[in-house]
């Protein structure tokens, strides 16, 4: 790679959201390498200065291969700017080490255990007096103080889906709940694990993301918006998006990383409970997410505004952003779009009504056209790993 005099930045996995962090940061002019554990479509961008295979984000040898990295290509003093949950609590529990050599803004160790682990992030909410979805710890020994259908999940989403190999296991009824909390307890403790009511659909409440940059838990800016489709339907990763602001989201967010006395990007995720009318904290991400692009492009640049904080650079925040901009991840969007038209799920009509307006791709750019033209040729690669 050819050195820059400016120091420059090193996004952590390079599928779409790792593909907008590269491209907000380089075209504001400033250096970006991509690492990530196989072939990546930000890899192929024109903002990519080069690109290196690391091993799994999890592995203690990533770490190792960071600092390894830092010192071949002469990076002392870029900063780290994850894009998976996997890489941001790696680079958490090995903070002290990396500090010497890079420029971070992901929180310690002790932050994001209250992130993610799911029964510590309720814990704090509900002492704040935030609305989240009814949640029991461990075993459940009065079933009926739930409201079915719920989810069963580990308090920490990494472990768990890597040993029970999903992400959360739906109980209808008592019944079957009780028979999935005894299958789970032969691979799993029950004391590491919570099961949550599922808020209702009533057809029109869907995610809302509230995404903010804050210093010392002060929100300095923030940016909304909601999952119009998403892929499997309800639970799954945004497809088609809108910015909007929701009062309520905000409301709730300022005490909240208040407690937490946030430092860095983060995105909160809320959804409406027809039941009462509130918004639930369902929970944060401690990075940028999968449609940063979107506020990147509303004008609430996440990834500069992180720059410029550990450069000591000002940052200019708008007052305002629009509220009627859609994104769309072209590829997944059209063919879960077109498997839910054939299900019923979705008419054809609205489907095309939703396409009115203005809507910016999430990889498709006519600046910078090769990682559309990669992710093309990868759709049979990515479908089989995700």
């Amino acid at each position: 790679m050819k050195n820059s005099s400016k120091p420059g930045v090193i996004i952590i996995e390079g599928h779409v959201q790792g593909l907008a962090n590269t491209r907000a940061l380089g075209r504001a002019g400033i250096p970006v390498i991509v690492v990530d554990t196989s072939d990546c479509i930000a890899r192929h961008s024109k903002y990519c200065r080069s690109f290196f295979k690391c091993p799994g984000f999890l592995d203690p040898h990533f770490i190792d291969f960071l600092v390894e990295l830092k010192e071949r290509e002469t990076l002392q003093d870029w900063l780290l700017l994850p894009s998976n949950d996997h890489a941001v609590y790696n680079i958490a529990k090995h903070r002290k080490v990396l500090e010497s050599h890079f420029k971070m803004i992901t929180p310690d160790l002790y932050t994001i255990e209250k992130i993610y682990d799911k029964l510590q992030l309720v814990n704090l909410a509900t002492t704040l007096g935030l609305p989240t979805p009814k949640t029991v710890a461990g075993k459940v020994e009065n079933s009926t103080t739930l409201h079915y259908p719920v989810i069963t999940k580990g308090r920490h989403g990494f472990s768990f889906y890597k040993t029970v190999g999903t992400k959360a296991i739906l109980s209808h009824d008592s019944t079957e709940l009780s028979v999935n909390l005894n299958r789970l307890k032969e691979r799993w403790p029950l004391e590491q694990s919570f099961t949550q009511e599922v808020i209702p659909f009533d057809g029109t409440n869907r995610t809302i993301s509230f995404a903010a940059f804050s210093v010392a838990g002060e929100i300095k800016t923030f940016w909304m918006g909601v999952k119009l489709r998403e892929h499997p339907l309800r639970f799954g990763t945004a497809t088609f998006c809108q910015s909007l602001y929701q009062q309520e989201c905000l409301d709730q967010s300022v005490p909240l990383l208040h407690a937490m006395n946030y430092t860095g990007v983060c995105e909160i995720e809320y959804l409406r409970d027809p039941r009462d009318g509130h918004f639930k904290l369902i929970e944060i991400n401690a990075r940028t997410w999968l449609w940063v692009g979107l506020a990147v492009h509303c004008g609430i640049n996440f990834p500069l505004y992180i720059y410029n904080y550990v450069n000591n650079s000002p940052n200019e925040f708008p007052a305002t952003y629009p509220t009627t901009i859609k994104w769309r991840n072209y590829w997944t969007d059209l063919i879960y779009s077109i498997n839910d038209i054939l299900a019923n799920h979705m008419s054809y009509k609205s489907y095309r009504k939703s396409l009115k307006g203005e809507i910016i791709d999430a990889v498709r750019s006519k600046d910078d056209p090769k990682p559309f033209r990669a992710m093309t040729r990868m759709l049979p690669k990515l479908a089989l790993s995700r």
